[in-house]
C-alpha cells in the first residue's frame, strides 16, 4: 500500500521534508527506517566528494544532481533528529542563517570590508568569539580530524601562521624539507617502524607547509601529480604491450626509457 502523496510537476524543500519522513515512516521504505547517523555517515562524504567531481567536470545538469544528493543527507540527517524531537530541517536553515547575519558585519552590520582579506578577518574574529576559542590552539583544534590529512594539515598550519608561527619565506620551509629528509633516512636506517612512521609524517607536513609559500593547494596538487601518473603509466604500458614486453620481466632502466619517452609525447 503506498502512502498518501501529492504528485507535482515541481517539487521544492518542503516536499523533500516531507518525502523523507514519509520513507522514514512504519509504513515507509525498510532501508530509509533502518539508517542512523553513523550508518550512513559515509555516504556524506561520498557525495560531496561527487560535487567536486561535476565541478571539476564543469558539468552544470550533473553538479544540480549531485548538489540534490548532499540536500538528501541534509534531511535525512534533520528528519532523524526531528523524530528525537532535538531539532528539525528548519532549526538547522535557522542556524546557518543566523551564523551568515552574525559573520558578516560588513553585510548586515556596521563593519566594512573593503576586500576579501578584510571580510575574513572579520570572519575569523567573530568565529573565534561565537565559538568561545580562547587561543589558536583551541581554533586548531575544531579542525576536524576527519578532514582528508593534507587539507587538515594545510588548514592547521594557516592557523598557526595567522599569530606569527610560521618561516618568514620559502626558503625556510625548504630547509625544513631538507631536514625532515635526512632525518627519515637516520630513520630508515634505524629499522625503527615507529620512528620512521613518524618522520615520513613530518616529511609530509613539511612538504605541505611549502604548498602554502608557493600559493598552491596540496590536496588539489597531490590529484592532479596522481591523475599524470595513471595518464603516464597508461602510455607506458601501451609501449610496453607494442614492444611484446612484458613488464613484469623489464628491467627499471628499461621502463625508465618508456617513462620519458611517455613524459615527452604528453607533454607536446
Amino acid at each position: 500500500m503506498s502512502v498518501k502523496f501529492e504528485r507535482k510537476e515541481c517539487y521544492d524543500i518542503n516536499d523533500l521534508i516531507e518525502i523523507v519522513s514519509l520513507l522514514r515512516q512504519p509504513d515507509g521504505c525498510p532501508w530509509d527506517r533502518e539508517q542512523t547517523h553513523s550508518s550512513i555517515k559515509k555516504n556524506f562524504i561520498e557525495e560531496t566528494y561527487e560535487v567536486i567531481e561535476a565541478i571539476n567536470k564543469q558539468d552544470d545538469n550533473l553538479l544540480c544532481e549531485e548538489l540534490g544528493d548532499i540536500l538528501l543527507q541534509v534531511a535525512l540527517h534533520s528528519q532523524m533528529e526531528a523524530e528525537k524531537g532535538s531539532f528539525n530541517f528548519n532549526d538547522v536553515a535557522d542556524g546557518i542563517c543566523k551564523k551568515l547575519i552574525i559573520r558578516h558585519p560588513h553585510v548586515f552590520g556596521d563593519l566594512s570590508a573593503e576586500n576579501s582579506d578584510e571580510a575574513l578577518l572579520n570572519w575569523d574574529a567573530i568565529k573565534l568569539k561565537t565559538k568561545g576559542q580562547k587561543n589558536q590552539t583551541e581554533s586548531m583544534l575544531s579542525v576536524p580530524r576527519e578532514l582528508p590529512a593534507l587539507m587538515r594539515a594545510q588548514k592547521i598550519q594557516s592557523k598557526a601562521s595567522k599569530v606569527g608561527f610560521d618561516w618568514s619565506s620559502a626558503d625556510g620551509a625548504f630547509e625544513k624539507l631538507t631536514e625532515e629528509i635526512n632525518e627519515l633516512k637516520i630513520a630508515l636506517a634505524k629499522s625503527n617502524k615507529k620512528e620512521i612512521e613518524e618522520e615520513f609524517g613530518d616529511l609530509l607536513f613539511s612538504a605541505v607547509n611549502i604548498s602554502r609559500f608557493i600559493k598552491c593547494d596540496s590536496e588539489e596538487a597531490l590529484t592532479f601529480a596522481t591523475d599524470k601518473f595513471i595518464s603516464r603509466f597508461k602510455l607506458v604500458e601501451e609501449m610496453a604491450r607494442e614492444s611484446g614486453a612484458d613488464m613484469k620481466s623489464m628491467s627499471i632502466s628499461e621502463l625508465d626509457k618508456f617513462w620519458d619517452k611517455a613524459k615527452e609525447i604528453l607533454s607536446n
